[in-house]
């Protein structure tokens, strides 16, 4: 009987760890690298809207982080096909529950910069993807003109390198626990 208890209270733990619910909201490295196919036509001409991240926090000084995948970005830029927009890395408290943040590059001008977006992650047994970035073009008075526009969604195995196509824009993912 003691033993059937144990293995009772054994197989409950056990199913308890590995539940969705067990991966709590934890620190993760976030790293994206946004590039553009050159030759490629634009795949939306329309303007980023003026609240392109919609109340989503920005990427704090304190959690920048250094980029890992240098490599990978280099090998795209040497390649003569492709033109990297944005390489960024930051920590980020992930949990079940979708966590969104803004993230650009560049100088702001008039509320829009030249690379912005969004990027939404959620882990529990899968790791969820939501990503929106803008490519704005600006003139020499930092008015907007035009942009490019990726919006793509994954469901992949936690920690793996990601790729999301969009028309001449791409972007690689890889989210790691700290």
């Amino acid at each position: 009987m003691r033993m059937y208890r144990s293995l009772i209270l054994f197989t409950t733990v056990l199913l308890a760890a590995l539940s969705p619910s067990a991966f709590a909201n934890d620190q993760y490295l976030v790293e994206a690298i946004l590039f553009r196919q050159l030759g490629e036509p634009a795949a939306t001409p329309q303007p980023a809207p003026e609240h392109w991240d919609a109340g989503a926090p920005r990427i704090e000084a304190g959690n920048q982080r250094a980029t890992a995948l240098n490599g990978l970005a280099e090998k795209l830029t040497a390649s003569g096909q492709y033109q990297v927009l944005m390489h960024r890395a930051w920590q980020q408290q992930i949990g079940e529950q979708p966590s969104r943040v803004a993230v650009t590059q560049g100088d702001e001008q008039f509320g829009h910069f030249p690379v912005q977006g969004t990027l939404s992650v959620a882990i529990g047994r899968f790791t969820d993807y939501d990503a929106e970035f803008w490519v704005n073009r600006l003139d020499s008075h930092g008015i907007l003109q035009g942009s490019e526009r990726l919006k793509q969604s994954a469901r992949i195995k936690n920690g793996e390198l990601t790729f999301l196509d969009y028309g001449s824009l791409a972007l690689l993912i890889k989210v790691s626990p700290l």
